[in-house]
């Protein structure tokens, strides 16, 4: 344990402001948003102007378009996220407290709800305009590793959605007296940094993979393709880091130390692993579909 990475002394404000009974602070989770929307909306719009990408060298859009695309997204990321962490992670405790729901503030956002309801919201996008649905999708998931890579991030500087226990020498020390709850382990308990392992998997290495695709290999041109490898590419990822992560604390007991949703309390999958295995089908399916479509 005496290879364990402190915590580093972060705070999750990036500035506050107080005048007199009134307070503002910006903090990173909230600046991670903003930036990820913006940069996907940059990396739209890039693609969009550059017609050749595309069958028949037309785009689906006109770039413009994107920025009332970014509005309904943002919609269908915060209702989403919201009602998805109601329904897969505290049913029982909204039911009980209705009115909580509406505190977004106080935290709680599920990625799975906010992708279901940015689905949503491009659905109605593309119905409305009679934009081809695979296409949107394919910029759309273009547009999405930036804001994992920065949300993981930020939840790495809030000290929150940490790993289990390890004695590996990158295991990092989190603050809290919950992160240090680690029967079996020595105290200080360091736990492997999840929220790093992600920020790497599914922003970085998958949004790298995402660009060259576009640029080298004209995915593009075959609707779908860069959709399946996304939603494949991050349900395999998710799976892979849930087996390093913490699991919720409602889902964990004294016979279910690992927070197993299905399965046995020793062999089974967490509720993060639950929700990514439709993802991967679906990646495979969307496959499918371009491989079938392509010429």
């Amino acid at each position: 344990m005496n290879l364990a990475i402190p915590f580093p002394d972060l705070s999750p404000e990036l500035f506050s402001i107080e005048i007199g009974p009134f307070a503002f602070a910006l903090r990173w989770y909230a600046l991670a948003y903003i930036a990820g929307l913006l940069i996907g909306l940059w990396l739209m719009r890039r693609a969009l102007a550059r017609p050749g990408l595309f069958p028949g060298a037309k785009a689906p859009f006109a770039p413009e378009q994107a920025d009332e695309l970014l509005t309904w997204s943002i919609i269908g990321v915060i209702l989403g996220g919201r009602l998805g962490f109601v329904l897969f992670y505290q049913p029982d405790y909204y039911l009980a407290h209705p009115f909580e729901i509406l505190k977004v503030w106080q935290g709680g956002m599920a990625f799975h709800g906010g992708l279901m309801g940015v689905v949503i919201a491009a659905w109605a996008f593309a119905r409305k305009y009679q934009i081809p649905k695979l296409q949107l999708a394919d910029l759309m998931t273009l547009a999405t590793p930036p804001g994992l890579l920065l949300g993981r991030l930020a939840n790495f500087i809030n000290g929150e959605l940490w790993g289990r226990p390890t004695d590996l020498p990158w295991g990092v020390i989190f603050p809290g007296i919950r992160a240090q709850e680690c029967p079996g382990f020595a105290s200080p308990c360091a736990r492997h940094p999840s929220q790093l392992y992600e920020a790497g998997l599914e922003g970085l290495l998958l949004g790298l993979a995402l660009l060259w695709l576009v640029y080298r290999r004209d995915a593009l041109k075959t609707p779908g393709r860069l959709a399946g490898v996304f939603f494949l590419g991050y349900g395999l990822a998710r799976f892979v880091v849930e087996f390093f992560r913490q699991a919720d604390p409602q889902f964990i007991t004294p016979d279910n130390p690992w927070g197993h949703v299905l399965g046995s309390a020793q062999i089974g999958i967490t509720m993060g692993q639950a929700l990514s295995l439709p993802m991967v089908a679906l990646g495979l399916v969307l496959l499918l579909i371009s491989r079938r479509a392509s010429p």
